[in-house]
């Protein structure tokens, strides 16, 4: 169970396909236009329940609720000892030494 005022996240369709303008690339026109949205949950809930959240900017949005207390996932990869040289040779280059 997710509590009421639990931070989360949210998806929902804006727009389904056929509902989107001609005016887009033909692939494009093939997609719904969707929608993730962090806020606050409005009432207790389950992950997969249609949901109201507030956002930080104060507007209600609906949709899915997806995860609670949700964070960056991404990285930019694994440490390249290789960088560590260039970084040196590049402040060699560039100011004569490390700074």
């Amino acid at each position: 169970m997710v509590k009421k005022g639990e931070w989360v996240r949210i998806h929902s369709i804006v727009l389904k396909a056929e509902e989107r303008t001609a005016k887009l690339p033909e692939d494009t026109q093939k997609c719904p236009l969707e929608m993730w949205t962090k806020g606050f949950l409005q009432a207790d809930a389950e992950i997969g329940d249609e949901v109201t959240i507030m956002t930080a900017a104060n507007r209600i949005e609906k949709g899915t609720l997806l995860e609670v207390n949700p964070y960056w996932k991404h990285s930019y990869g694994k440490f390249i000892p290789e960088l560590v040289q260039i970084d040196k040779q590049l402040r060699e280059i560039m100011y004569g030494g490390d700074k």
